[in-house]
């Protein structure tokens, strides 16, 4: 599973490399370039990459300062496809996806500004 080893505004190192795009985080590989329709605003087809990697949790990161909404909606979209919904500021959510990646199919899905 890939290690989260660095968050600050705009910049995360995952297995020592530098991103400084938002991204998602699956277990063998990384979208090192995920954008949404509405840049602060989740909706569910911004995670139907996720929705189809199955995994058991997803992380939602909604940036440093906690930004991005992630509306019931959207939640409730992946809690009926069987995935566990973790929403927090990005660095929150950064440890939350260390804690879990190891021990259970955790996915990432981070904003790393605002």
């Amino acid at each position: 599973m890939k290690r989260i080893s660095q968050y600050s505004f705009g910049s995360i190192i995952i297995d020592g490399r530098n991103y400084r795009s938002d991204v998602i985080i699956f277990p063998g590989r990384i979208n090192p370039s995920w954008w949404r329709k509405e840049g602060h605003y989740l909706r569910p087809e911004d995670l139907e990459e996720v929705a189809a990697a199955k995994p058991s949790v997803v992380v939602i990161g909604t940036g440093a300062s906690g930004v991005m909404h992630v509306p019931a909606e959207t939640v409730k979209w992946l809690e009926d496809r069987g995935i566990e919904v973790k929403v927090a500021r990005t660095g929150e959510a950064v440890d939350i996806y260390n804690a879990l990646k190891d021990n259970t199919e955790a996915v990432a899905a981070l904003h790393l500004t605002c």
